[in-house]
């Protein structure tokens, strides 16, 4: 083993130690109750939930994927940059309606509100099923990521697999511990190195193989032009209609992640969100780099079999081992936060609404002496810490035993997760709207989006395919809603839009919950 191997190693190891240490730590004193675990007691102030929102932004696929992307494509990568940037508009408006219907109902995630605002835990449920399929494939994606960094920067000293189980152990001891807490801690050392070394090398990179970035772009445009525009290197489906329609599917469905709703939930007002929304915006600027990087690789190391390693070859090639150490360092926690926060959603889902008895059971007052000493929030948190650790071990499994198997599952996940806009967030705006509208769409959406993928018309006319499937899905729960609306929708829709809009207004959370006790339900 040579001795760069050997400092990486040690690097990469006492920051294992100190993830763990952080993240536990950081569950230190609080109750252990279901709100704590998954969305902090909604007390997570704006730098804490600026640095957790900012981990689904930069995740081992910034470091993997958006350089790999630009070296095998050019500027169809781009999109990533656009839709979360528009998401952020989107999230300015939306982040503090949702962050207020479920302070003023209790509610701690997706689930929660479908169950809430359409009163059917079976179609929760059903959601629940939905979002973990779509979710998995993320969780295992994040552990191989994590693995082809780490072996990357330990010059191949630490094998995948064993990368693999590393990221599984350090992500699930303090999630479990900590929950929802233990990741916006660990944010902080996470998006530290993740600025710093990209600051870096946004400034070494170009200096170092060229004469600044003027010359990298100079030698793009003269040499390799086709980079450069749609649909990219060698042609293809990545097209500027399927720019625009993966941006509009990819901004709308970001807002109704369940780990996006976890960060909207834990705010500890809704001003922290719509603040958040504000700068956020900036912090995608970073995800350029990686994309000159990808770029500056087409001439520094031309011939890569893997396109995702274009970052960590051309870091290696130019580094010294400690510098490649802690850069590597930043990507594996890029990995391990979105990586827990996954993990914590899928574990609230199953803990709180499919296992757990749902609302009424979460809502129940503790009128015995048992139910003081056991109330339900202490047995879902433990249900959603156990579906935690099998979610975490299933997608292991997959990354250890099946790499491959979950690919195109991977490609369809936003299309998945996107046929659950109409229920989570048109029924919030939209009264008429039924469960069995919602419930349809779902299952119109999916069907369509799944039959033109694997017929290959995924793009369709240069379109995204799940653009075409959601259209469909909001077209049923139109029609449906419209002939059979949601039967409470006079009688209650009235007194709690003006109720929603007083507590957001208020921006003040004990405001906010209290205003629930008085108020008319959803």
């Amino acid at each position: 083993m040579s001795s760069s191997a050997i400092i990486a190693i040690i690097i990469f190891a006492l920051a294992m130690v100190a993830t763990v240490a952080i993240g536990v730590y950081s569950g230190r004193g609080r109750e252990k109750s279901m709100d704590e675990w998954s969305v902090s007691s909604r007390g997570l102030g704006f730098i804490f939930v600026l640095l957790l929102m900012a981990g689904e932004s930069y995740t081992s696929f910034s470091f993997l994927g958006a350089a790999g992307w630009s070296y095998k494509y050019g500027v169809p990568i781009l999109y990533l940059i656009g839709y979360l940037s528009v998401g952020l508009i989107i999230a300015y408006v939306l982040a503090p309606t949702l962050w207020t219907y479920a302070a003023r109902h209790k509610l701690v995630g997706l689930t929660d509100i479908i169950e809430y605002r359409f009163k059917s835990r079976p179609l929760a449920i059903f959601v629940a099923i939905a979002a973990t399929i779509f979710m998995l494939p993320y969780i295992q994606l994040q552990i191989q990521g994590m693995g082809t960094v780490v072996n990357a920067m330990s010059y191949g000293a630490i094998d995948l697999k064993v990368a693999a189980i590393i990221s599984f152990i350090v992500a699930e001891l303090f999630i479990l511990v900590s929950g929802l807490r233990g990741s916006a801690w660990v944010s902080v050392l996470k998006d530290g190195l993740t600025v710093a070394a990209i600051a870096f090398l946004a400034i070494y990179v170009p200096l170092h193989y060229f004469d600044g970035v003027g010359e990298l772009v100079g030698r793009m445009i003269q040499e390799k032009p086709q980079w450069l525009t749609f649909p990219g290197a060698g042609g293809g489906e990545y097209g500027a209609a399927w720019f625009i329609s993966t941006i509009l599917l990819n901004t709308f469905t970001t807002a109704i992640f369940p780990t996006t709703l976890a960060g909207y939930i834990s705010a500890d007002s809704a001003n922290s969100l719509r603040r958040n929304s504000i700068i956020l915006p900036w912090y995608q600027v970073l995800l350029l780099v990686p994309v000159m990087i990808g770029m500056a690789a087409l001439f520094v190391v031309p011939a890569l079999a893997n396109g995702d390693l274009a970052l960590f070859s051309v870091v290696i090639d130019s580094l010294p081992a400690p510098l490649v150490a802690i850069i590597g360092v930043a990507g594996a926690l890029s990995a391990i936060v979105p990586m827990s926060v996954f993990m914590l959603a899928i574990g609230t889902m199953w803990g709180r609404t499919v296992l757990g008895g749902g609302l009424t059971r979460a809502h129940a007052p503790a009128d015995s002496a048992a139910a003081a000493q056991d109330p339900a929030g202490a047995r879902q948190r433990k249900l959603s810490q156990v579906v935690c650790l099998i979610a975490g071990l299933v997608a292991l499994a997959g990354s250890l035993f099946m790499p491959n198997a979950l690919v195109s599952l991977s490609v369809l996940s936003y299309e998945g997760m996107a046929q659950l806009v109409p229920a989570a967030l048109l029924g919030l705006f939209w009264p008429r709207m039924s469960k069995h509208a919602a419930a349809a769409g779902i299952v119109v959406g999916g069907i369509a989006m799944l039959t033109l993928y694997f017929t290959g018309n995924d793009p369709l006319w240069g379109v995204n395919g799940g653009v075409w499937a959601l259209a469909l899905n909001f077209l049923v729960v139109v029609v449906l809603s419209l002939v059979s609306p949601d039967p409470r929708w006079r009688k209650t829709w009235r007194s709690e839009a003006r109720a929603t809009a007083r507590a957001a207004a208020s921006a003040r959370p004990a405001q906010v919950v209290e205003s629930s006790r008085t108020d008319a339900q959803g």
